[in-house]
């Protein structure tokens, strides 16, 4: 289930915007779906800045352990503990129950990423 409004980095995460200068982030469907049953996810703390491109995180799955990427650059404004009891959220709801952080953005959203149909054609 992929909203249009939502827009998609390179790193197979997204950005929603929620209020003005407000966004969420999580990771994609095809993500979670790539890394298996999720069984840990680290995420920063309220307060810390994010960067777009740069690492924001960390995921672990019965495959693989992998970086998270921030899709913009701001400050985390709330984090989603949902991950601390049930972390495997994220493969059967990356979209809803699933968001990772909420961030206030610090400058405008990158240029780079893409619409739903631009993420889905890099993917195929």
């Amino acid at each position: 289930m992929q909203n249009s409004e939502f827009m998609y980095s390179p790193f197979h995460s997204w950005a929603h915007y929620i209020e003005d200068q407000i966004v969420l982030i999580g990771i994609t469907e095809y993500a979670a779906d790539s890394l298996g049953e999720v069984v840990y996810v680290g995420l920063p703390l309220v307060g810390d800045s994010v960067t777009s491109g740069m690492v924001m995180g960390e995921i672990e799955s019965s495959k693989a352990f992998s970086d998270l990427y921030s899709p913009v650059d701001g400050i985390v404004i709330e984090v989603n503990d949902i991950f601390e009891e049930y972390p495997e959220i994220v493969n059967s709801d990356p979209y809803v129950k699933g968001w990772m952080i909420k961030v206030e953005l610090s400058s405008i959203v990158p240029e780079d990423l893409m619409t739903k149909d631009q993420y889905l054609e890099l993917n195929e």
